[in-house]
């Protein structure tokens, strides 16, 4: 699995909650997406991405998102 370009579908889900005035919910919003629409190899790919991979592109609502959701995405 490409790291980076998982990076980039995230950052893409990520701009469009962004603009929600609630952040919480937002990220809330972010890891049910990445929970119904990813297969589980993606979503485990990100989760340990973050600690293993270069996923400085990941922008920060996402980064949280997935850190403050992990066993959501697990």
């Amino acid at each position: 699995m490409d790291i980076r370009n998982l990076v980039k579908m995230a950052n893409q889900i990520g701009s469009f909650f962004e603009s929600m005035p609630d952040r919480e919910q937002a990220k809330a919003d972010i890891a049910s997406h990445l929970k119904k629409f990813w297969a589980p190899r993606m979503r485990q790919a990100i989760v340990e991405g973050l600690a293993t991979q270069d996923t400085d592109e990941l922008m920060p609502i996402v980064r949280e998102a997935i850190d403050g959701h992990r066993g959501l995405l697990a």
